[in-house]
């Protein structure tokens, strides 16, 4: 069943995510050649205590992490460990946190230091398609219509779109109804209506969108081996448009 979200519980969610979205942005400018994965889950800790806020994701069905971190090939859900990043990776860093009982859910994936043409239009696409998806979050349109959005702006580009995982509602839990699949029929799902609130994530892959899981039953990876990137914005259905609940707070 969706959960439809006040405007008070909708000014708490965005609150969660603009917490969210600074951590994420801290996180990722310390993306760096030689730093490991569990560096930058330290850094993402420390600032949790700095804003009293908790990890989503810690705990959570069992998951070791505090942030998600997943590199090249990987995915999603990749545990951050003692692996340093090289030159030319591409890293994915996914936030959630709690804060006073509202989530705040978001993903980015970054080039460490200079990447090669294939990665670079990877990353282009990936942020094009998580855009042209926000674009189609209005009230009236279907849910569906979100999805082929990613869907064709990653088809486009010659490269694929993930079917294994999904985005999500989200609200007081991490993971609400509806699914928000990557790909679909426009014109189907459930209809977007005022007080939905949405995680969308493109998974775009290099080549095949076929998966596998590691043996440490998390970290989703490609079954090409080649490099996948995430990014991810949580997004309220208003009455006249959409609200993204995941940016940084502007500064005066």
């Amino acid at each position: 069943m969706i959960i439809y979200k006040s405007e008070r519980e909708i000014a708490k969610l965005a609150e969660a995510g603009g917490i969210a979205a600074q951590i994420l942005d801290a996180v990722c400018a310390r993306v760096a050649p030689g730093v490991t994965t569990a560096a930058l889950e330290r850094e993402a800790r420390r600032l949790m205590d700095e804003h009293g806020v908790v990890s989503a994701f810690k705990g959570y069905r069992g998951y070791p992490g505090f942030i998600c971190v997943s590199v090249n090939e990987e995915i999603v859900h990749g545990i951050p460990g003692p692996r340093q990043l090289v030159e030319g990776d591409v890293v994915s860093v996914d936030v959630g946190i709690r804060h006073e009982g509202f989530i705040g859910d978001t993903a980015r994936t970054v080039p460490v230091g200079e990447v090669d043409e294939l990665k670079r239009r990877l990353l282009d696409v990936g942020r094009r398609c998580l855009e042209a998806a926000i674009v189609q979050v209005v009230p009236g349109h279907r849910l569906h219509d979100v999805s082929h959005a990613v869907q064709a702006t990653a088809e486009a580009a010659g490269f694929s779109v993930v079917r294994d995982f999904v985005g999500h509602g989200v609200g007081r839990d991490l993971h609400e109804e509806p699914k928000v699949p990557n790909y679909g029929r426009p014109g189907t799902g459930p209809l977007l209506g005022r007080g939905m609130v949405i995680a969308i994530e493109p998974m775009v892959n290099a080549g095949t969108h076929e998966t596998r899981v590691l043996e440490d039953n998390w970290t989703a990876v490609t079954a090409d081996g080649r490099p996948s990137v995430h990014f991810e914005h949580t997004v309220a259905v208003t009455r006249d448009g959409r609200e993204v609940l995941t940016e940084c707070p502007k500064t005066t």
